[in-house]
């Protein structure tokens, strides 16, 4: 059961864009961000839950 819990959280978190600039996020499960690289943008995910707010991103180098 937890492979398919973790194949549906994983297309979830794929399903979802840069709020930003409205492209593709890439999953970093070591960091557990969203990074978009157009943005420069890392978004948190915190409990499971991507937090999708520019305030609460770290910007990347």
């Amino acid at each position: 059961m937890s492979d398919a819990k973790s194949l549906f959280e994983r297309r979830m978190l794929e399903a979802l864009v840069c709020p930003v600039t409205h492209t593709t996020l890439h999953y970093d499960a070591e960091r557990q961000e969203l990074v978009s690289k157009s943005a420069r943008l890392a978004f948190p995910i915190r409990g499971g839950i991507p937090i999708m707010l520019v305030d609460e991103a770290r910007a990347l180098d």
